[in-house]
């Protein structure tokens, strides 16, 4: 009787934990959102006009009519994040906030996504960690609240993997795990070479364990893999040269102004090799739109946790092998493994690499569990509270300090600037360096407008550069200002020609624009 009290209460205590750190997770993604970063970043900029642009006139920039990939730049962007946001922008228009919202709610699943996986691998106690581990880290947070399309990858990986993990106990799961993980394909090219690896190690370690029987739903998982995997199979046959580009009314898979393979290389191995250092352990890329630079990726005191929580699950393996028993906590590295020679071929940063970022909180939260039981007993929930002490500092400095740091990149103030410069002026000018995916996103500029008028800076290219399309354009001719123009320029930028010439300023965020009164 007493055991089942003790049963009850200590169910009780976990929905508790699991709510109180649900709630702190949610709140470090929701506060201030679409306001903090703000305005927006290039790329989430043109996946987002994109989305609007597909949504409204049933094509992308490049002419293509609802394209598997989209040609954004001339060397390609993932189109799911693009796809995403379209129902949203139909509900609430083309702003930061609601283009911003697919990646918000992924970062949000995952929460009690890593709860019910680790659950499953481990225990309660360990799930619990690991969910607080993710709810309360720089990198996550700083993932979920702005929209770059390759920074989905790490939630439907991780979906993709819990339903495989559920499809051992009901199998119908392996269908959803199928899904997931075909919908990973359509996050981050980069993975496309290992993410056919992981599905298959997976199958072949639980079919090996009898853990899996070849039924129906295997069979329906395979199928549903092979139906989203084959347009990019498509896409590569197309961009290799071997079959054209396939253009319909109803879907498109386009060929690149320039395919990036060659970016995977073996190349300057020391180069890449101290990119890592930084990143794992100086837990930084040193780009302020990845990784703070007061707190690190996952706080620096993880690392250790997550070596000790790597060495649990060895050591787990290690017993499992001699015993020949089955090991949950491979299924947790195989994405780690297979996914290691990404570390070599690419100069990485946190987004190439953050395929690993997620199996790393969790191996850090799997440390702390494991140290408890050779320390004290209370031991994960000293550190627990210590980490929930980074988390409060964290968030004060991400609304303050992180706020003026990330103001540049971001952009705060263009939002408005734009607005009053476009009712001011017949004519916009930005100056040099100004993204025009962000100008377009702002402008809503119909697409069809917008092919018509654009003027490259080189055509074709890895990297399009546009100089300008309909009223907006770049500042080329600072000598002969237009009296009927309005300019819109970084604050202390020089522009004594547009003060001379009688032009008033107005100040809006980090940009001044410059117009005269008729």
């Amino acid at each position: 009787m007493n055991r089942h009290l003790n049963s009850l209460g200590d169910e009780k205590k976990n929905r508790i934990f699991f709510v109180l750190i649900l709630l702190a997770g949610v709140f470090a993604r929701v506060y201030q959102f679409g306001i903090v970063p703000g305005d927006i970043n290039q790329d989430e900029a043109f996946a987002g006009y994109e989305a609007y642009s597909i949504l409204k006139y049933g094509m992308d920039t490049a002419g293509y009519n609802y394209p598997v990939y989209l040609t954004a730049w001339g060397s390609g962007m993932n189109a799911l994040e693009s796809y995403l946001m379209i129902p949203f922008i139909a509900l609430f228009g083309l702003k930061v906030w609601v283009i911003r919202l697919p990646q918000v709610i992924a970062a949000i699943l995952s929460l009690p996504a890593v709860y019910s996986l680790v659950r499953r691998l481990v225990d309660r106690k360990a799930a619990l960690l690991s969910m607080l581990m993710l709810a309360i880290c720089p990198w996550h947070i700083i993932l979920s609240r702005w929209g770059l399309e390759s920074n989905l990858t790490p939630a439907f990986l991780l979906f993709g993997l819990l339903f495989f993990v559920k499809g051992l106990e009901k199998p119908v799961y392996l269908v959803l795990s199928a899904f997931m993980y075909g919908l990973s394909l359509y996050c981050y090219a980069t993975y496309w070479i290992y993410t056919p690896f992981i599905i298959l190690l997976q199958y072949v370690y639980c079919f090996a364990k009898k853990k899996l029987k070849f039924n129906r739903y295997v069979v329906i998982s395979a199928v549903v893999l092979a139906v989203m995997a084959a347009p990019l199979m498509l896409f590569l046959a197309i961009n290799f040269g071997w079959i054209d580009e396939i253009r319909t009314p109803f879907f498109s898979i386009p060929k690149m102004l320039y395919m990036r393979s060659g970016e995977l290389s073996l190349d300057e191995k020391a180069k890449k090799l101290e990119l890592l250092k930084y990143i794992f352990v100086y837990q930084t890329d040193r780009t302020i739109w990845n990784s703070p630079t007061k707190y690190g990726l996952f706080y620096y005191i993880s690392m250790p946790f997550a070596l000790v929580g790597l060495g649990y699950c060895i050591s787990r393996i290690t017993r499992a092998v001699r015993t020949k028993a089955f090991c949950p906590e491979l299924l947790l590295l195989v994405q780690l493994v297979v996914s290691l020679p990404q570390c070599l071929l690419i100069k990485a940063n946190a987004t190439k690499i953050n395929i690993f970022f997620i199996p790393i909180v969790i191996l850090a939260a799997l440390g702390i569990y494991a140290l408890e039981k050779i320390t004290f007993r209370r031991f994960a929930a000293v550190i627990a509270a210590i980490y929930c002490v980074l988390f409060v500092g964290f968030e004060r400095y991400y609304f303050t300090d992180y706020v003026r740091e990330s103001d540049a990149h971001f952009s705060r103030g263009l939002e408005q600037a734009f607005d009053y410069a476009d009712s001011r002026g017949e004519h916009v000018y930005f100056e040099e360096g100004t993204f025009y995916p962000k100008i377009l996103f702002y402008a809503k500029t119909p697409v069809e407008r917008f092919r018509e008028t654009v003027v490259y800076e080189y055509y074709p290219a890895a990297y399009l550069t546009a100089y300008g399309f309909d009223k907006y354009s770049m500042w080329a001719d600072p000598y002969h200002p237009e009296d009927n123009a309005a300019y819109v320029l970084s604050v202390g930028s020089d522009a004594g020609i547009l003060e001379q010439s009688g032009f008033s300023k107005k100040q809006f965020g980090r940009y001044w624009v410059f117009t005269k009164e008729n």
